[in-house]
């Protein structure tokens, strides 16, 4: 699937690679340990050995997998597509940060927190990799008052570009996460216990 240019940031590809061969794209959420657990050793450990040996045949994709039945998978993910409005050079370290901090946005330790107040603590976490945490929270907040037109569900300043990750998510037919497509098609072989030396033999066998 074409990655439109306003979630460039979610691309994760050598340095000076405009078009890879083949495309593996993940589908992970912030608040699910398991694709925290890709995220990692992709990020930390397959994506260096990628960089090394398969620069130009390959690229990764962190395609934002809302599951919505974890409430605070759409605030973050909302901080996310915010990040990538700012400085989409730093949605990866953004990334990194928040799996390391999802269980702050786990049901129980923020249920007593209301929608603003996250954000708070989402925008602060975006300030820590370096990122404007004040026009992060501008982006995420949301007024109390109606819109002019006296509507009441105003959303904020992501709603629009959440609704097409959301129809992304839907036309490539994916529900959980995490989930793997390799060129377009779901690989049901890649699970999140794969371990560095597991992805280097895949990658040998199917990037060419």
């Amino acid at each position: 699937m074409a990655l439109a240019p306003k979630f460039g940031g979610q691309k994760l590809a050598a340095a000076g690679t405009y078009q890879a061969v083949h495309t593996i794209e993940l589908y992970l959420d912030y608040v699910c340990p398991f694709s925290k657990k890709m995220f990692k050793t992709i990020y930390e450990d397959v994506f260096p050995v990628v960089d090394k040996k398969y620069g130009s045949k390959v690229q990764f994709i962190f395609r934002q997998q809302i599951q919505p039945w974890h409430p605070s998978s759409i605030l973050t993910h909302e901080a996310g597509v915010a990040v990538l409005k700012l400085a989409p050079e730093k949605f990866y370290p953004f990334s990194a940060a928040l799996f390391d901090k999802q269980t702050d946005f786990f049901d129980v330790n923020a249920v007593h927190d209301s929608r603003n107040q996250t954000y708070e603590r989402l925008s602060k976490l975006a300030g820590s990799v370096g990122v404007d945490e004040k026009e992060i929270l501008k982006l995420l907040w949301v007024n109390d008052k109606p819109a002019s037109d006296g509507s009441l569900n105003i959303g904020n300043a992501v709603t629009d570009d959440m609704k097409l990750l959301v129809k992304a998510a839907r036309l490539t037919g994916v529900h959980v996460s995490p989930t793997v497509l390799f060129n377009g098609i779901v690989e049901n072989s890649i699970s999140s216990g794969m371990t560095k030396e597991q992805w280097d033999e895949w990658l040998q066998k199917n990037v060419t």
